[in-house]
């Protein structure tokens, strides 16, 4: 079992935790290869929207890989791919700032480089911290 961080905007993890599913990467098929069954997701979402949004720097959903297909939408001129996800609910949004650099992932000079990528392995212990938050009673 591995732990990941996906970093897409606030409205489009709406849509992907509406309709049960992951997608990265503006819909490429990579990211996605790399999760397995079983593996959880926590998204990251730097902005509400993806071009004119807000700063919201936020872990915004977490749920775990259902199943190991991963298969081609078609809306309409594009046709990205996706996963399906069992999403943890309730899980409230957590500002990363809560954490005040005190996860690995934000204990490195310049972290957010590294979130370019768009997908990134979490430590253990950084995921359980972070769900921890997310979905507290």
């Amino acid at each position: 079992m591995k732990y990941w961080l996906g970093v897409v905007s606030r409205d489009h993890v709406h849509r992907a935790t509406k309709a049960g599913i992951a997608q990265l990467g503006h819909g490429k098929r990579s990211g996605l290869a790399r999760l397995s069954p079983g593996d959880w997701l926590i998204y990251y979402s730097p902005r509400t929207s993806l071009r004119d949004g807000e700063t919201l720097q936020a872990f915004t959903a977490i749920g775990e890989i259902a199943d190991g297909e991963i298969w081609q939408a078609d809306e309409g001129g594009f046709q990205p791919w996706r996963r399906r996800v069992r999403y943890a609910e309730p899980a409230v949004e957590v500002p990363i700032r809560r954490f005040d650099g005190s996860l690995a992932l934000t204990s490195i000079a310049n972290w957010g480089h590294q979130l370019r990528r768009g997908l990134v392995e979490l430590t253990e212990d950084d995921f359980r911290r972070i769900r921890s938050a997310m979905v507290a009673s």
